[in-house]
């Protein structure tokens, strides 16, 4: 079992964070081996320190489902703090909140996927400490999707957004660790910056190698199954077609009322590393709710072959092969931006988009892709910690 860097935090407490006013940004996957929150383990072995609270998108407890929905500030009756989320009127702290502490400690769980906004909010704090004076410390956790595999295409600054704020692709292999040492010098933050390593973890690792728990780290992401299929199915996020929100299995089944499930899975062939059950599903909120919907159930047999985005790429590029007329792209708003196609934002290349109206097939799109993938292997090879 790989020792997490939060617990190596507790155990070795730091010099530099005795004498710390602390902030813990954390949800409920913020736990240890034994399933104890972080900010009741901080609390306990910094008496006096933990001074506030900061929550991501989805809420503490990751209960808000969804994007645009947000959290409210509150206070923490149990430790007697505050809790400001950051996914409310800002997705900033604010200079009130960043003066309660002297040390910013961020405890989550990633889903290594570029869209998965907790990177982003862990981004916005490294600016905001670094103009405020505040020190940050990355209580570092596994990467589900191991950092051994890099895939998609750089975004690009023009579809900048809260789902991507840095030229990186949808599927990074890095840890929250190894992406703040990767922010501080992509941005040249005058920022003091610790990174607590876990113990024991290596890059060809996926999550269920790991010894941990899964602790769902939003209210969609229920099992690593779903995070293996997510940096794919994310795109269908920006399309008419369901994602499998409203149901019990997110991101694993997708399928509108329209879609003709053999004519699809005839043109997409052969997968590898997975295979597609024709299925049928209701979802109960979000898209097409209340309507069956028929498409498909996602069944990863070797998550070392599957290749997520260039799988629901090439479902997108078949869709618009098969049944164009019935297939569209949803319109703005999408996380706060009201100007670009959501699509544009979640893929970050508005020509891969335009390829895929056009049904280019995924052979077609793997040059930009390879190109991209290798420049980033180069690009985040200084900041690999492990």
């Amino acid at each position: 079992m790989i020792i997490s860097g939060l617990e190596v935090f507790i155990k070795e407490r730091p010099s530099w964070a005795l004498d710390k006013r602390i902030g813990l940004l954390c949800n409920q996957a913020s736990v240890d081996k034994r399933l104890i929150h972080s900010r009741y383990l901080i609390n306990e072995a910094f008496k006096g320190q933990l001074k506030a609270i900061f929550s991501p998108q989805h809420g503490l407890y990751s209960q808000k489902q969804d994007n645009m929905k947000e959290s409210d500030h509150y206070f923490d009756e149990e430790l007697g703090i505050p809790v400001f989320s950051l996914y409310s009127k800002t997705r900033a702290p604010e200079d009130e909140a960043l003066g309660l502490i002297d040390l910013l400690l961020i405890d989550l769980q990633d889903c290594g996927t570029r869209v998965y906004t907790y990177i982003w909010t862990m981004l916005l704090c490294l600016k905001a400490c670094a103009k405020k004076g505040v020190s940050v410390a990355i209580l570092d956790r596994p990467n589900p999707l191991g950092g051994a595999e890099v895939e998609g295409n750089l975004l690009k600054k023009e579809f900048f957004s809260f789902v991507g704020m840095a030229e990186i692709p949808i599927r990074h292999g890095l840890t929250m660790g190894e992406l703040s040492l990767f922010f501080k010098d992509t941005f040249s933050l005058d920022l003091e910056l610790f990174v607590i390593k876990m113990k024991g973890w290596e890059r060809e690792m996926y999550f269920d190698d790991t010894g941990l728990f899964w602790v769902l780290p939003s209210p969609n992401m229920p099992s690593l199954e779903t995070a293996l299929v997510y940096p794919g199915q994310v795109l269908l996020e920006g399309t008419n077609i369901s994602e499998g929100r409203g149901t019990t299995r997110p991101f694993l089944q997708f399928g509108a009322p329209f879609l003709r499930q053999k004519d699809i899975k005839k043109e997409l062939g052969d997968i590898p590393g997975v295979i597609l059950r024709e299925h049928v599903f209701e979802p109960t909120f979000n898209k097409w709710q209340g309507r069956e919907c028929f498409g498909f159930e996602i069944h990863v047999t070797d998550k070392r072959k599957f290749r997520p985005y260039r799988f629901t790429l090439a479902f997108l590029s078949a869709i618009n092969r098969v049944q164009k007329e019935d297939f569209s792209w949803l319109p703005p708003p999408y996380e706060y931006d009201f100007y670009n196609l959501p699509e544009d934002l979640i893929i970050g290349n508005k020509d891969i988009r335009k390829a895929l109206e056009m049904g280019v097939e995924i052979d077609g799109l793997k040059p930009v892709l390879q190109r991209d993938e290798r420049l980033f292997i180069e690009k985040r090879a200084p900041f690999l910690l492990y």
